[in-house]
Formats: C-alpha cells, sequence, structure tokens
C-alpha cells in the first residue's frame, strides 16, 4: 500500500538572537501509509512537537527547516505556497494541540469553535454548517451533543474539552490527524477513553494517525508501528509489539524499564521500589558532538560510538534500529 505521509532526510534546527544554531531534528525519515497509526515516542526535548509542528510547517519564527522533503498525499509540503498551505492544514492533515485549555477560545462556545474550522475551509449557509458541527460532535457526545455545542470550554472536563479538539480536528474530514501528546494532562481512566476515540476514528473514518507520547504504555494496543526519538534522531522504529515487546536500541530499552509496575496484583514491595532513571541528561542541542547522541548515557558503548553516528541497520521486517552493537 503506497504511503500517505513521506518524510525524508528531514533536518530541523532553532536559532538564537544571536544566530546560534540548535539542531532539533536530523535526517528523520519515516512514512505512514493510510489508516495507519504510528506512536512517536520519547523523552522531554527529544524533537517530537518540532517533528508534529514542521509536517504542517508551524514552527515558530525561530525555527528552519534546512532539509529534506515532507511529501503529503504525493504534494511537498515544503514547496507548497500559502495557498496550497491552507489546503492542507486543517482540511487533508490535522494537528491537536497537548493543551485544549490553551488551544480553546475562552469566551466562545465549543459549536461556534467547530464551526469556525468550517468556514475556514468551505462556504456552507449557517443552516448547513450548524447541521455539520451537530454531526460531528454527535460522533464523539452521542448522549450529550446539545449541552457541550452550547458550552463554554470552562464548563468542560479535561477529557471533554479533548474530545472538542479532536472534534474540530475532524471537521474538515481529513486523512492525516497529528496528535501531539493529547493525554498528557488527563488521568488514566479518561487517558483510556481518548485512545479508544483515536482507535474509533481510525476504523470509522480511515483515518491514519501520527500519535507523540512520552509514556510506552498508551501505545500497547492502539498504534501499528512505534518510532523512537533521541536527542532529534530516529533510534529505532519497527511494529508495535516488536519494539515494546524485544526493544534492541539502548535507550529504548532504557525507557521502558523506566515504566512503573501495573497495580493490579502489585505487592507491597514493589510499589515501594524506586523506579529506575537514566542517568544523565539529553545533550544540550548547540553543542553536539560527531558521535552517537545517546553514547554519553548508554552502559553499552562502544569506543566507535564516540566517533560516528551509527547508521540504521534493518534486522527485520520493518523494524530499524541504529545502533553499533547491530552494525550500524
Amino acid at each position: 500500500m503506497a504511503s500517505i505521509l513521506e518524510v525524508r532526510n528531514l533536518h530541523v534546527a532553532y536559532f538564537s538572537r544571536t544566530g546560534v544554531a540548535s539542531s532539533a531534528i536530523v535526517d528523520v525519515s519515516f512514512s505512514v501509509r493510510p489508516g495507519e497509526i504510528l506512536g512517536v515516542l520519547g523523552e522531554s526535548g527529544s524533537g517530537k512537537s518540532t517533528l508534529a509542528a514542521s509536517l504542517l510547517r508551524l514552527l515558530p519564527a525561530s525555527g528552519n527547516i534546512q532539509q529534506g522533503s515532507i511529501l503529503f498525499e504525493g504534494r511537498d509540503v515544503l514547496q507548497a505556497d500559502p495557498r496550497e498551505l491552507e489546503s492542507i492544514r486543517g482540511r487533508r492533515i490535522a494537528l491537536i494541540d497537548q493543551e485544549p485549555s490553551v488551544a480553546l477560545h475562552p469566551t466562545m462556545r465549543v459549536g461556534d469553535q467547530i464551526g469556525e474550522v468550517l468556514a475556514a475551509h468551505e462556504y456552507l449557509d449557517k443552516k448547513v454548517r450548524r447541521e455539520r458541527v451537530r454531526q460531528i460532535l454527535e460522533a464523539l457526545f452521542p448522549a450529550e451533543t446539545e449541552r457541550i455545542s452550547s458550552s463554554y470550554p470552562h464548563q468542560l472536563s479535561g477529557g471533554q474539552r479533548q474530545r472538542v479538539l479532536i472534534a474540530q480536528a475532524i471537521a474538515c474530514g481529513p486523512s492525516m490527524v497529528v496528535a501531539d501528546e493529547p493525554t498528557a494532562s488527563l488521568d488514566p481512566t479518561t487517558q483510556r477513553e481518548i485512545l479508544s476515540v483515536f482507535q474509533s476514528l481510525r476504523q470509522k473514518f480511515g483515518l491514519a494517525i501520527i500519535l507523540i507520547t512520552h509514556n510506552p504504555s498508551l501505545l500497547a494496543g492502539l498504534a501499528d508501528r512505534v518510532l523512537v526519538l533521541y536527542a532529534g534522531s530516529v533510534a529505532e522504529i519497527g511494529p508495535t509489539d516488536s519494539v515494546l515487546s524485544s526493544p534492541l536500541h539502548p535507550y529504548t530499552r532504557a525507557l521502558l524499564r523506566c515504566l512503573p509496575p501495573p497495580l493490579c496484583g502489585a505487592d507491597e514491595a514493589n510499589r515501594k521500589t524506586k523506579l529506575p532513571v537514566i542517568a544523565g541528561d539529553s545533550p544540550n542541542p548547540a553543542w553536539l558532538f560527531p558521535g552517537c547522541r545517546f553514547e554519553p548515557r548508554c552502559k553499552d558503548r562502544f569506543e566507535t560510538c564516540r566517533e560516528r553516528e551509527p547508521a540504521a541497520v534493518s534486522l527485520s521486517e520493518g523494524h530499524t534500529v541504529s545502533c553499533f552493537k547491530f552494525g550500524g
């Protein structure tokens, strides 16, 4: 099946006021198929949000895409003029921000905010637009469509506000949604509810979804594949079951070791056990050295790791790792 999104050799940097460049994304390549859920996993500062913003060319003024290509539905997003971008953003590929309390307008009713998304991309008379808004909200709030539509954001719970952002994202019938940490501020029960919404949207509308998170457990049973980012570089990418059950890169293994044990059945001793941490800090993007980015924090490092970056090595169907342990 042909890919709906092809990202090749993407390099993104931020520039300080004095012109110092900090590499945020370095030589990132991946693809997404129609209807696929790709999980993007990494700790804070790994480049996940920068990657999301780059896909829609929504970087701040200090950010710059220095190299690479982003082909979406056959069109190169990086070469698109403003009018082409307007026809892509929101209409064909939508971005869901991680903080709904900031993304939603505090003094507008929910129905009007979704209606504005529709109005921005196609002309509809008010009656047709109101009906479209009702249908969209009904898909996400079947039992309380009218109440949600007439509510202000502050009258809704965190989970409900997150669903409103999802409603805005799917309003124009896009083929892809990029969700940047959509469950970060939610409790575990509401997190599971939001994830089930994404699964339902994939099944109902055939949406391709890029789900960005720092929590590996959220991707199990949901994502088809996982891309692991470290310091802006792809450490590992492969089928979700394979990456989460048999991680290859030392960074991926370290991330999974930091997960807390399930509370169900955990004895008191395990509950009081301190969780392991990844020693050290992520590298300063303004002072990157020539070797592997994870080398200073890696317990399995070789001398070669300090000299050059490892190349990506394919070890099984669709499972690729960038590590000298595997011949990189």
